[in-house]
């Protein structure tokens, strides 16, 4: 389980900003795997959420503890959130800052994607992002973040809203862990994973 430190509403005058709510000791008395923060890169409140994600790594290495730090452009200073430059930079910036894996936002297409994987020294997973129109949606871009080089993929409502949550982990595991195709995958979806 990973256990995430940081935390926002969309009530707030300033919803970008990602304040620390926990604490890696908590993680560790909680029997976390590792922690997580979120960055919004971009925004005006960047600088805070920089000293917290410094802060954090800092915790981690003195326990021992793995550290995720999700890395986003978003902000008043972000003009296209997918620009493959930004993305990279973002992601270089939570591994410069000690997290042990980034997680971040997808780029487009596999050959760009390829370029933030290849520049971030640590290993990127991709953020969900929004509810899919299909299954096939779904597996289409794990497999195209994965043939981009990604360690893996961290889909949140497109799994647990999904009708069948563990049909679709079987699925996106045949692309990710096992390296299946997508056909392989939605065969997944249509047999139940037999």
């Amino acid at each position: 389980m990973i256990m995430h430190l940081s935390a926002s509403t969309n009530l707030s005058l300033a919803p970008n900003r990602k304040m620390l709510s926990s604490s890696v000791l908590e993680g560790m008395r909680l029997g976390a795997d590792a922690v997580s923060i979120h960055v919004n890169m971009g925004s005006k409140e960047e600088p805070e959420m920089l000293e917290q994600l410094g802060m954090v790594a800092d915790q981690c290495d003195e326990y021992q503890v793995p550290f995720v730090a999700m890395m986003y452009p978003r902000g008043e200073n972000i003009k296209d959130p997918a620009d493959p430059a930004v993305v990279a930079h973002v992601a270089r910036v939570g591994a410069e800052s000690g997290a042990d894996i980034v997680k971040t936002v997808y780029t487009g297409d596999v050959a760009s994607f390829r370029e933030v994987v290849r520049k971030c020294p640590v290993p990127v997973v991709l953020a969900g992002g929004a509810k899919a129109r299909s299954d096939l949606e779904v597996l289409e871009l794990a497999s195209d973040v994965t043939k981009a080089g990604a360690m893996g993929v961290t889909f949140g409502r497109n799994v647990f809203q999904h009708r069948d949550p563990t049909r679709m982990v079987k699925a996106i595991r045949r692309i990710v862990i096992e390296k299946g195709s997508v056909e392989d995958a939605m065969e997944v979806m249509k047999a139940g994973g037999k």
